[in-house]
């Protein structure tokens, strides 16, 4: 058979691109998007998106140009998937929460063409842009996406923008030819992370082929049926709402967009649009879990949640799903563009214990069907005992992978070394293979010869009633070297001391984990992707000073 070759017929690049046209040929008179009182079918959304990318092609956008969203999760953010590649373009959906300065930084990095600017962060996106040097070749064509959720603009405010949203829609042909990828390793999309484990976000190029296989890849893990009601609470930006704003179109579903939420809100859209599926991260999970009205509990429909971001405590998992969520738990990054690890689910296991299993469910689990291979190894690069106890460095492989980091080679050179992305995650794998995250190497903690997990510790403080929200960070220890360091922050009216909290801890933990500091929060500092800040944290645990001792048998290396 060496005579056979591929040919025209059987290479044609994988992209997530034409999930669209299929939609709108399955799904014509279906609803695509949901938001407040506009709704639009699947044909209605491809005719949109291939007008927007009509008339890019109009402002010579073309094939490799950044184009960058700043918008929240509205049916315009949610078109631009497609649109902004469609005319060849790379798309990057920018961290509505940053300041000026930061989206002026990335700007510039990107070298974005043009910027789709939502009406509620046209000022700070106007602040960037008087960031730039005058001279600067690359200042962005700005377009204005208007909303009648939001007070209009004053006259003033206007002027920088080059023409709105729907106004680029009204001029361009709905009978447009989209570009498709010359090769599937062509980039497709750039995201940048929260910076929270360096000085600055770095941009993450991934490609057509590795944004198909991580949408698929998602579909069958999470076993989302055709048509499903998908509530839009993980943030676009997020590594593209971990893809499956191309996921919900290849199975014809309904996306509810929704601007801002809270719990309270989420419960009634939920109700509304008989919704199905939604992503959560653990600190949402934890506040709908906190919601604690009695229209609702339980939930009238069983609604799936998959969570992932960073490792849920086994308590909120419980909680949750005793409000009616059926919890998936998954693991990824931005550098992988959505979930490769899940936590697969057992029949058995639906026979334990409430407790036992919201502990099973926290592990990440394995790796998912269309990831090539997951694994925790030690320094020297090898692989380490499946015991659940020894720590290792969490590795990926497969084309999940992103392509680099933009403009970084050495950042990348470090990052994709022995044929692996090396994660900086640190884990276990237990004896039935699935792994477990024990923390990022930054919050490993070592006391006295002893390796701490603050995951683990968190773990046990959520099972506090009165805790919220809690993170364990390292605080110097003069004989010890270091010792954890609890910050907590209480359940509204919850009222709870420092020696309880401890003593709880003495019942739940080994003695050397317990922590010799616990400080009350009314809050905790979080990044724009809404994860607790640990480098704040241990700035301040620093700050605090060492901890010094009368007695050396205080010290948490006792056993």
């Amino acid at each position: 058979m060496e005579e056979l070759k591929a040919s025209a017929a059987n290479s044609s690049p994988l992209t997530p691109l034409g999930f669209l046209d299929r939609a709108a040929t399955v799904y014509a008179d279906t609803p695509s998007v949901i938001y407040n009182a506009v709704t639009f079918t699947w044909s209605h959304t491809r005719r949109r998106c291939l007008q927007l990318a009509s008339s890019l092609s109009s402002l010579k956008i073309s094939r490799g140009d950044v184009v960058s969203v700043l918008a929240p999760n509205i049916p315009a953010t949610y078109e631009l998937h497609f649109a902004i590649p469609f005319a060849g373009a790379i798309l990057n959906v920018l961290n509505t929460r940053v300041n000026a300065r930061t989206l002026s930084a990335v700007l510039r990095h990107a070298e974005s063409k043009l910027v789709f600017v939502d009406i509620a962060s046209r000022e700070v996106a106007l602040e960037a842009l008087s960031l730039f040097q005058e001279n600067n070749p690359h200042r962005p064509i700005l377009i204005l996406i208007e909303d009648d959720e939001v007070e209009p603009l004053t006259p003033s405010s206007t002027v920088h923008f080059e023409d709105t949203y729907e106004g680029l829609i009204s001029k361009g042909d709905p009978n447009f030819k989209w570009l498709y990828p010359n090769s599937e390793w062509d980039p497709l999309r750039l995201n940048y992370t929260s910076g929270t484990t360096s000085s600055a976000p770095q941009g993450v190029v991934h490609s057509h082929r590795g944004t198909f296989v991580m949408t698929v890849d998602s579909l069958m893990d999470w076993a989302v049926q055709k048509q499903p009601v998908f509530l839009w609470t993980v943030k676009m930006f997020h590594a593209n709402g971990w893809c499956f704003p191309w996921g919900i179109a290849a199975v014809g579903g309904t996306n509810i967009c929704v601007r801002n939420f809270d719990a309270p809100s989420v419960f009634s859209l939920i109700t509304r649009h008989r919704v199905t599926h939604m992503c959560a991260s653990p600190v949402l999970l934890s506040m709908l879990s906190n919601e604690n009205t009695s229209e609702n509990m339980p939930l009238e429909n069983p609604v799936h949640i998959l969570t992932a971001g960073a490792p849920p405590p086994p308590a909120v998992i419980q909680r949750t799903e005793s409000l009616g969520f059926i919890v998936s738990h998954g693991y990824g990054l931005t550098e992988t563009g959505g979930v490769v690890v899940s936590c697969a689910w057992k029949g058995k296991w639906n026979h334990f214990p409430a407790e036992e299993r919201a502990r099973l469910k926290a592990r990440q689990g394995v790796r998912t069907l269309l990831t090539a291979e997951v694994d925790v190894v030690t320094s020297a690069g090898e692989s380490v005992k499946h015991d659940g106890v020894t720590l290792g460095e969490i590795v990926i492989r497969g084309s999940c992978v992103m392509l680099g980091y933009l403009k970084d080679p050495e950042r990348t050179r470090n990052r994709l070394k022995n044929g692996y992305f090396y994660t900086g995650d640190v884990g276990v794998i237990y004896e039935d293979g699935y792994l477990e995250i024990k923390d990022r190497l930054n919050d490993v903690i070592t006391s006295g010869g002893k390796i701490i997990s603050s995951v683990e510790m968190e773990s046990v403080l959520y099972m506090h009633p009165a805790v919220n929200e809690v993170a364990v960070v390292a605080r110097p220890d003069e004989y010890c070297g270091q010792t954890p360091c609890a910050f907590v922050c209480l359940k509204e009216g919850m009222m709870v001391t420092e020696e309880e909290i401890i003593e709880h801890c003495k019942k739940n933990m080994a003695t050397y984990m317990i922590p010799k500091t616990v400080a009350f929060r009314e809050e905790l500092p979080k990044s724009s992707t809404g994860k607790i800040k640990k480098t704040v944290l241990r700035q301040t645990a620093q700050e605090m000073g060492s901890i010094t001792y009368q007695n050396l048998n205080n010290c948490s290396n006792e056993s």
